[in-house]
């Protein structure tokens, strides 16, 4: 069963310099709690591995602004400026990774594959220093796996044992990285009783899940 825990306590469990994947696109299905009290209590040195980082002010994006990143993998970042100056400065360290690519090697790191091989990013920028692998006279890329320390998981509910369920497209990629943390905590946006969720809703279920932040009193999403 998942532990309850305010989103104070959430966060002074992640330590500067810990590898995050957080969960969400453009925004829609971040931890937005978490990431305002990762700022607040300013955490550095982070790396980061998500989609994107929104834009400027909007979800991962308020933690590129607040330089509490120092490594980013990430599928794109052309809607924030912030993050491309700070790549272009060399303030922080940019790994671009096509999004398909990214999801595969975030799921092959949960379910603990040896890597991933796509036909995507070959003879582009995207495989340098890759290993190239031919099959049937074709070449593919190996994609290696990825986890992290931590992945924060924003979610439309949890019941009181930890099981998820998600708002329409804010699945994204929650599910996979719920997988791929060593330790996952969850931002759902309520908490109802063990039953409210129905079975065949269940998107992440509980044994995955190793803390539930708290839904403060009077708080929206």
């Amino acid at each position: 069963m998942s532990k309850a825990v305010n989103v104070t306590k959430a966060a002074e469990m992640i330590p500067d310099g810990a590898s995050l994947m957080i969960g969400g696109f453009m925004g829609v299905g971040n931890p937005h709690r978490l990431i305002d009290e990762l700022v607040r209590q300013g955490r550095k040195n982070l790396t980061v591995i998500a989609n994107d980082t929104a834009m400027p002010g909007v979800g991962i994006g308020k933690l590129i602004a607040a330089k509490c990143v120092a490594n980013l993998i990430a599928t794109h970042i052309g809607l924030n400026p912030e993050t491309q100056r700070q790549m272009i400065a060399k303030e922080m360290n940019v790994e671009l990774c096509p999004q398909g690519s990214l999801a595969e090697r975030i799921r092959s790191g949960g379910v603990g594959l040896g890597g991933v091989l796509t036909p995507t990013g070959v003879g582009t920028l995207a495989a340098e220093g890759k290993g190239v692998i031919t099959l049937n006279g074709k070449d593919f890329l190996l994609e290696m796996p990825l986890k992290a320390d931590f992945a924060l998981i924003g979610a439309r509910r949890a019941d009181y044992r930890g099981n998820l369920d998600y708002t329409l497209t804010a699945r994204n990629f929650n599910p996979i990285m719920a997988l791929a943390g060593n330790v996952v905590i969850a931002e759902p946006s309520e908490i109802v009783p063990v039953g409210v969720i129905p079975p065949d809703d269940v998107v992440t279920p509980h044994i995955l899940v190793d803390y539930l932040i708290e839904r403060e009193q009077n708080h929206g999403r």
